[in-house]
């Protein structure tokens, strides 16, 4: 059985949506069954369609918040940051903020990254506006460190958006709390990106 979900709304509806993210985190896509959802939710299976049309449509608004809540999160630290601070610096704290949000904060935001690649092509469809305001912030930092010269020139700036966001994705799928500390994560993924974005 999955875990209680974490970031529970109020109301029946919110409950669903909650739980829905904790089984998606914990079994996936193909795995998750509406039955699965109402007993995390504690609710009677027939509550769930109430609620939602379909497994679909509500698999569909899980990835939709889960993708708002990280670009939500990423743009409150950058936010936060003083002024005239480096791209590359900012493009570190978001690696900070996403991974955290991913594995410590939100089951909404692991539900995002886990199932993202095994979602059919039409919920694809439905989530791909909120992916693509998501890929515009670092698309945009990259582009930032290239002009003030944090971030090195002679790279693709598409493919080390991809490669950066692919490797964060990821991290759900290997990365435990019992093995390492999440901290020392976050610095290693800062570490590798750095190196890899600056000129040698």
């Amino acid at each position: 059985m999955a875990r209680p979900a974490k970031n529970p709304g109020n109301g029946s509806r919110d409950r669903i949506l909650a739980a829905a993210a904790a089984v998606l985190s914990e079994k996936g896509y193909s795995a998750t069954r509406l039955t699965d959802i109402a007993e995390v939710a504690q609710l009677r299976a027939p509550a769930v369609y109430y609620y939602f049309d379909s497994r679909e449509a509500l698999v569909a608004e899980v990835m939709i918040v889960g993708q708002q809540w990280v670009r939500r999160h990423v743009t409150e630290a950058l936010d936060a940051l003083p002024p005239g601070i480096p791209a590359l610096d900012r493009l570190c704290v978001a690696v900070d903020a996403h991974l955290r949000v991913e594995l410590e904060l939100s089951d909404f935001a692991t539900a995002v990254t886990r199932n993202a690649g095994q979602l059919p092509a039409e919920l694809r469809a439905q989530v791909g506006r909120e992916s693509a305001e998501y890929h515009a912030i670092w698309r945009g930092l990259i582009a930032d460190g290239q002009s003030d010269g944090s971030i090195r020139t002679d790279i693709d700036p598409r493919s080390a958006r991809m490669l950066i966001i692919g490797a964060l994705n990821w991290a759900p799928e290997w990365w435990r709390a019992t093995r390492q500390s999440i901290d020392v994560l976050i610095g290693t993924a800062q570490s590798f990106i750095r190196a890899g974005l600056t000129e040698h």
